[in-house]
């Protein structure tokens, strides 16, 4: 269930197999389980079914075929608009500080985008908590798309914001004891703070 590349998966499934083990895909989208919600686990290849056992207890299990990277691929597909987004939206924030223009440019989404502010708001904070390891999922979701002929410039770029939010002293940050508090202005401020320390 690792955020791998389909290509991936396929290269390991002969060593898995040739080992004696039966080799499932599998790609987890959502968050943690709690009470009355689990993630969904995709699941793919010839031995995907016996995962819908889990079922029973309480997984929302969704087998899509018998081909190994199917449930990868839509991991990678999927995580590539959550995580790609936050990205843009973190990039867009942070040249806007230092430009000196947030609060303009709050002003704009307020008047014109109100539910994406309200869904940057909502979620960006808790962004550099996660940036760090996110690093190495971008690199496989640039994988996939220069796997199947699409360019891997965009999340190249990616990469790049997450690593350098994650190069931030709110990079040292875990979910666990993250600031819940802390707003996106913020935010935004102090990873601002660190580019600024970084380029002189």
């Amino acid at each position: 269930c690792n955020a791998i590349a389909p290509q991936a998966t396929l290269r390991m499934e002969p060593i898995l197999t040739s080992a004696g083990a039966r080799f499932v895909d599998a790609g987890i989208i959502g968050g943690p389980p709690r009470d009355g919600y689990s993630p969904c686990f995709y699941a793919s290849g010839e031995h995907a079914g016996e995962l819908e056992e889990l079922r029973d207890f309480g997984l929302d299990v969704r087998v899509m075929g018998d081909k190994i990277g199917q449930a990868s691929g839509i991991k990678m597909c999927y995580a590539a608009m959550t995580k790609g987004s936050s990205a843009l939206y973190s990039e867009l924030l942070l040249a806007a500080e230092l430009l000196g223009l947030s609060d303009q440019l709050k002003a704009q989404f307020q008047e014109s985008q109100p539910a994406v502010l309200q869904r940057m708001e909502r979620g960006l904070p808790g962004v550099p908590s996660k940036a760090r390891r996110w690093v190495s999922e971008m690199q496989e979701i640039e994988a996939t798309f220069a796997g199947v002929g699409l360019t891997p410039y965009i999340f190249r770029g990616v990469t790049d914001m997450y690593r350098l939010i994650g190069d931030s002293p709110l990079g040292e940050e875990t979910p666990e004891n993250k600031d819940l508090e802390r707003s996106l202005e913020e935010t935004i401020r102090l990873i601002a703070d660190s580019v600024r320390d970084r380029t002189g």
